[in-house]
């Protein structure tokens, strides 16, 4: 991936644990990574299609000093989500802040924290069988377009039998696909969130529920957690999750399975 480097931006500002710091203030250091594709504008000139890093230095500085910070681990962790919110040419980025005089009685050079935060990629299984259901996924998706998660592409709804427990309405699924800052725990959270803003109650496994919202895949990752499997198990054998993801990720691969999924579709038909 292209980079635009830019070193070592000068900020004072008053961060820090101790008193004397948020009063008096002192300098910091921070570098920007950012990973983006730079062919086009290399080849047309185009900044609409770079960043303009002037720009970018001074909405960095007003927005380091927006805030006082205790630890700059955290004014770090901001700083890289505000440039990704901000920037969405921008698909990967290391924010490192120095911090030269760093109250510690020893002789040194500085203090650094580095973080490297980026977009990932997630597709996430949206289903209802309870009062009206398109309403709930449509409802659904508004909870989920949030800064740090953007929905990209929204598969057809389509009706199922229900699956595991047959006793129950059927099913209206369906599947987005999200641009998402958060790691698949916090997504989790977030999306366990949005389904009891939704009044989602967990009486009967499989059963009635006004929504149902699972991460189905992320990047091309393998996970094995308490909170979060992916890619979901048993995925494949689901033609109410494989058809509408089929719809809008054909060809993504299923990262154990090492097949795309319009193949997977296609082995579910015969």
């Amino acid at each position: 991936m292209d980079r635009i480097l830019i070193k070592d931006l000068e900020i004072y500002a008053n961060h820090g644990v101790f008193k004397e710091e948020k009063i008096l203030g002192q300098k910091f250091l921070i570098t920007m990574e950012l990973y983006l594709p730079l062919r086009e504008p290399g080849k047309t000139g185009n900044l609409n299609k770079s960043v303009h890093y002037g720009e970018l230095s001074h909405k960095v500085e007003e927005e380091f000093k927006r805030k006082s910070y205790d630890l700059i681990e955290e004014a770090a962790e901001n700083l890289a989500e505000f440039i990704l919110k901000e920037y969405e040419i921008i698909e990967e980025v290391k924010v490192s802040i120095k911090k030269p005089w760093a109250p510690i009685l020893k002789p040194l050079d500085y203090v650094e924290v580095s973080v490297l935060r980026k977009w990932h990629k997630a597709y996430i299984a949206i289903g209802s069988n309870m009062g009206n259901k398109k309403e709930n996924l449509d409802n659904a998706l508004g909870l989920i377009d949030e800064s740090h998660t953007k929905v990209t592409k929204v598969s057809e709804f389509i009706t199922t039998e229900p699956w595991g427990y047959e006793d129950q309405e059927e099913f209206l699924n369906g599947v987005c696909e999200v641009r998402t800052l958060l790691t698949p725990e916090e997504l989790m959270d977030f999306l366990l969130n949005c389904e009891k803003q939704l009044k989602r109650e967990r009486v009967i496994k499989w059963g009635p529920r006004t929504i149902d919202l699972d991460i189905l895949l992320y990047d091309h990752i393998v996970t094995e957690g308490e909170k979060v499997v992916i890619p979901h198990p048993r995925m494949e054998e689901r033609a109410f999750v494989i058809d509408p993801l089929s719809e809008i990720a054909p060809y993504y691969v299923h990262p154990i399975l090492n097949k795309r999924i319009i193949d997977i579709k296609k082995d579910l038909e015969k």
